[in-house]
């Protein structure tokens, strides 16, 4: 990735501009626990996709909504 200018920008600045790009110090499951909190934040606050997840479930909107913020909690179970 680069500037306006041209000049690229280093990891280090990237990671302080992103907060989900996470760090240096990040653990493969808090980093892949992240991923799967901000696609089951996308699918929530996305209400087309939300129902679009409920008829391929055969759910109500209001469960499949109401499952993923539940899921959010621990998206990949406990940290090892």
């Amino acid at each position: 990735m680069s500037q306006p200018g041209g000049r690229a920008l280093s990891v280090e600045v990237l990671q302080a501009k992103h907060i989900g790009t996470g760090h240096s110090d990040v653990s493969k499951h808090e980093w892949v626990t992240n991923q799967h909190r901000d696609t089951l934040a996308s699918h929530v606050g996305s209400y087309d996709h939300l129902l679009f997840l409920a008829v391929g479930q055969n759910e109500s909107a209001g469960k499949v909504r109401a499952d993923a913020l539940e899921k959010m909690l621990e998206p990949c179970g406990p940290k090892p």
